[in-house]
């Protein structure tokens, strides 16, 4: 799995641990939870956004896939499911494909 792919799963989950360390230090007397939570949220995501841009750095320019006709972890499909011919894209014809007359193309 991509490194960076894994660092942005990590987000979600890391936030609910902050918050759950945070109220069981507040139960405890301990912290008061507002006056910590914020400042520590706002800290821990700049720490995950910093870690996922060092993922892509560390990644460099390498296509992910490479060599797959799938870009961006697309999941190929599976069997029975018909493939485009070789060479097939969608792409306009060219202009002189398109008839200038109603007779055909001719004129």
């Amino acid at each position: 799995m991509n490194r960076y792919i894994l660092i942005r799963r990590l987000r979600g989950p890391a936030i609910l641990v902050l918050a759950g360390v945070i109220a069981l230090l507040h139960e405890a007397g301990l912290v008061e939870f507002w006056s910590l939570f914020f400042p520590l949220l706002l800290i821990t995501i700049g720490v995950l956004k910093l870690a996922e841009r060092a993922a892509l750095a560390a990644a460099g320019d390498e296509v992910p896939y490479a060599g797959s006709q799938y870009p961006y972890g697309a999941a190929a499909p599976g069997p029975g499911v018909p493939q485009p011919p070789a060479g097939a894209a969608i792409v306009p014809a060219a202009t002189q494909d398109y008839g200038r007359g109603s007779e055909g193309g001719q004129s």
